[in-house]
């Protein structure tokens, strides 16, 4: 027994040798405390700010006097506002999985293989990833603007009178989410291509010559391949719905209405334009809570999950 944990105490002193020459430990000493810092000044300390700012009626000048306690949550939850943006970012995180996502993979399907061609497409399908969310908010707004966008040549070439999509109630948000899917689907669409090239091309020949058709290549043998590529991109699009922002602001500012808004903002618009930053923080105090209860349920029910 005195052996064996002295064996154990050997190899840990062992490893800690190979580590210092290694390089290991050093460069961690060297790396570790300026990201710290870093970490600690950019995130952690205006979260806890944030965390204090919710319990006060506060408009961001001088120093925060007015405690209202669980005030400002209490008027977030009976907001209807609230509640609808809570739908809305709920209906994004259902279109990026279920439209967005299976389009990226039809696409990447299509042109995973190595070919000028592909190469071609590819581009032209990441374009708009690269694409700032404002400028592919304004490029947007022009196109389904009612007076002298696309959708106004449209409409006068078939002698139909104009339609304002942006300003419609029941349109506007299908208008939103046309532009998310168009914009992210080319994200996705590379993480699966990246996945579909270190697919084994023996495993895909081998079940072509036990006759399996094209469409049961694709689902027994390179989506099973593929999964935790999956896994990932589906964290990603929840992840990301919940922070759109920058494309809404642009294309409807959360209306008509207040009908188009999400979650963020929400916050932007009835925390930080109306100098409220008390309720603001409130705001991101439930979305931190949010995404962090998101994060850590999907890895430890999916991630843990797809690497068995």
């Amino acid at each position: 027994m005195a052996t064996s944990v002295a064996s154990r105490r050997l190899s840990a002193s062992e490893r800690l040798r190979r580590s210092l020459n290694n390089g290991r430990v050093t460069a961690a000493l060297i790396l570790l405390p300026p990201a710290l810092i870093l970490f600690t000044l950019f995130v952690m300390l205006p979260l806890g700010e944030s965390v204090y700012y919710a319990f006060f009626n506060w408009n961001g000048y001088g120093t925060p006097t007015d405690y209202v306690g669980m005030e400002n949550f209490q008027r977030i939850a009976g907001h209807s506002v609230f509640q609808k943006a809570v739908t809305n970012t709920l209906k994004i995180v259902v279109i990026s999985l279920f439209l967005q996502m299976p389009l990226a993979l039809l696409l990447a399907l299509l042109i995973y293989r190595k070919t000028p061609t592909n190469a071609l497409f590819r581009l032209i399908f990441f374009v708009p990833y690269i694409l700032a969310e404002v400028a592919a908010g304004l490029i947007w707004s022009f196109v389904f603007d009612g007076n002298y966008g696309v959708t106004a040549s449209i409409a006068q070439s078939m002698g139909l009178e104009s339609f304002f999509i942006l300003a419609d109630r029941d349109w506007a948000f299908v208008a939103v989410m046309t532009v998310i899917v168009w914009k992210y689907f080319g994200f996705h669409m590379m993480i699966y291509i990246a996945a579909l090239q270190s697919v084994p091309e023996d495993l895909i020949e081998a079940a072509r010559i036990e006759g399996a058709k094209r469409h049961q290549i694709v689902r027994y043998v390179q989506i099973p391949q593929i999964k935790h590529a999956l896994v990932v991109s589906a964290f990603f699009a929840i992840i990301g719905a919940l922070q759109v922002f920058d494309i809404i602001i642009p294309l409807t500012n959360g209306g008509p209405s207040n009908q188009t808004h999400t979650i963020v903002t929400y916050l932007y618009t009835f925390g930080l334009t109306r100098l409220n930053i008390g309720f603001g923080s409130a705001v991101g105090v439930i979305l931190f809570i949010a995404a962090i209860t998101v994060a850590v349920f999907y890895q430890r029910f999916f991630m843990n999950r797809s690497e068995t």
